[in-house]
């Protein structure tokens, strides 16, 4: 399984304090670190919004059987040329995995069609992570609930079409509840957004977590060779996707 963990890497180069106490490598090395402990026969790599192409090259994501997707304060940095390179990828069968505020990128807004916009509040309020389907692959081995001692509270209104499957569901300290974790398909692609991992908080350094976001990736890898859904013309024999 080829993976690759992408991040904006805004809030570490600008040399935050707070984020490089929890995050020294930034925060897609500490992803990739352990998704590579609970997979370890899998290829990962990083990219990040400052390298060329925001390292999203067509030669990088024809090797990518799974993306990645961190974002928070750059959503608007994104190429729109990027994001439709993505949005093809995951078109033809490219599994895909949305962190966080990653709810606001380009690139999860194209593809489900919606603002994904939420109620949020951020008090470092203990959130608890409950599993509403526990015969899903990627609820496997996850602990019901999982407890993070501080967390950016993320509420509904969540404004996101009805999810193929529904698989977390967190609640807050100042009661609010939010759909945390949701699955989409895509043309061939699979899509699992997972929310809890605010920057100034230590989440992605949780076993539990880490376990989540590997168990999700097993899940969105592609079954099948990747497909072209682009229609391609054909004189002789009419239009028809390739």
């Amino acid at each position: 399984m080829r993976i690759t963990v992408w991040n904006e890497y805004v809030h570490e180069t600008r040399g935050d304090a707070v984020v490089l106490g929890h995050y020294p490598d930034g925060i897609h090395a500490a992803i990739a670190r352990g998704l590579a402990g609970l997979l370890p026969d899998a290829e990962i790599g990083t990219a990040t919004l400052q390298e060329r192409e925001h390292g999203l090259t067509e030669a990088v994501l024809a090797s990518t059987d799974v993306l990645l997707w961190w974002g928070h304060i750059a959503h608007d940095q994104v190429a729109d040329e990027v994001v439709e390179r993505v949005y093809r990828h995951v078109q033809a069968g490219m599994g895909l995995l949305v962190l966080h505020s990653g709810h606001y990128s380009k690139i999860f807004q194209k593809l489900l069609g919606s603002t994904a916009s939420l109620l949020w509040r951020n008090d470092a309020e203990r959130e608890l992570v409950w599993t509403i389907d526990h015969t899903h692959p990627i609820t496997q081995g996850v602990p019901d609930p999982i407890v993070i001692p501080q967390q950016e509270m993320y509420g509904e209104p969540f404004d996101i079409p009805v999810p193929d499957e529904l698989l977390f569901v967190s609640s807050f300290t100042g009661g609010e509840v939010f759909r945390s974790g949701v699955t989409y398909r895509r043309g061939l692609g699979r899509i699992f957004y997972f929310s809890p991992g605010d920057q100034e908080y230590p989440v992605y350094h949780q076993p539990e977590i880490q376990r989540v976001l590997a168990n999700g990736v097993r899940w969105a890898a592609p079954t099948q060779p990747r497909r072209n859904q682009t229609a391609i013309h054909r004189p002789e024999q009419g239009w028809f996707a390739s």
